[in-house]
């Protein structure tokens, strides 16, 4: 079952329940902000201060960075523009007791070319079930071909970040954008102070391993892997979040970044996904 919920400013969102799961997802950027197995505790991490509030952006789920990761070309803002836009939301199919998919679109506006001048479509699709899965496929409607940078910014609900690891990523080179240098991992991950890492290559599965659960990440469409978290003064700095917050969740991002950009013919498609299994 599903049903679309109004709050008092207005703001929408969609509610999925079936026999495998229950989610929350904004038309707002088509931001899924709950996930919730019905034999598990929540995966995503949610900041107790976000405002749910058009125009402004989720702290927690998995917001969209789209059609540019991070801050890297000063005509956008951080992230585009995607998780501050009004969705259609264009279909939910309940393809069995278990598992129901739910399609999003967004288009091209004059306001969106103003800002980005192509024409496009993005398809964004999610299927809630025993795993999540999700989907942004790009398509070019333009003459010409344009270039994207693009990630699910994933925030993972943790028991504690002391508890935490993330493996398959060793022997891969990173660049620390704290540090503005590259180096090569050579171990699992543990998160012991601010982290700001694009690994590249990650061709492969990721694994987030805590005290009482394991999660896998499988991606396809892209070879970049970000691990953010801000720890403790940026965390206290941070909009929309508590200063003890960095304790509670990990960003691992399924991404096309820096050199893993992505060029889009014209009349062409791209698609990243994720799925997330525990």
């Amino acid at each position: 079952m599903h049903k679309i919920i109004k709050n008092e400013n207005g703001f929408e969102y969609i509610e999925v329940k079936n026999s495998a799961a229950k989610a929350k997802i904004a038309l707002q950027g088509a931001h899924i902000f709950e996930y919730t197995r019905q034999d598990k505790n929540n995966l995503l991490w949610l900041s107790e201060k976000s405002v749910f509030e058009q125009g402004v952006a989720i702290r927690g789920g998995i917001p969209l960075c789209w059609p540019r990761f991070g801050s890297l070309d000063e005509s956008l803002q951080q992230h585009g523009f995607a998780r501050v836009s009004m969705f259609k939301l264009i279909n939910v199919n309940e393809l069995n007791e278990f598992s129901t998919e739910v399609l999003f679109e967004l288009r091209d506006t004059k306001e969106s070319r103003a800002l980005w001048n192509h024409q496009f479509i993005l398809e964004v699709k999610m299927v809630i079930s025993q795993t999540l899965s999700i989907s942004m496929k790009t398509k070019n409607l333009d003459e010409k071909d344009f270039m994207i940078t693009q990630a699910f910014h994933t925030y993972f609900s943790i028991s504690n970040i002391q508890n935490i690891s993330i493996k398959g990523l060793e022997n891969k080179f990173y660049f620390d954008t704290l540090l503005d240098d590259k180096h090569k991992e050579d171990q699992a991950i543990k998160v012991e102070k601010e982290i700001d890492r694009v690994y590249i290559d990650t061709d492969d599965e990721v694994f987030l391993i805590d005290k009482d659960k394991n999660i896998k990440l499988h991606t396809l469409g892209s070879a970049s892997t970000v691990v953010w978290n801000p720890w403790i003064e940026k965390s206290a700095k941070m909009s929309y979040m508590s200063k003890n917050a960095y304790k509670e969740f990990v960003c691992i991002e399924s991404a096309n970044a820096f050199d893993d950009f992505v060029m889009v013919k014209s009349k062409k498609t791209h698609t990243l996904s994720l799925t997330i299994s525990f």
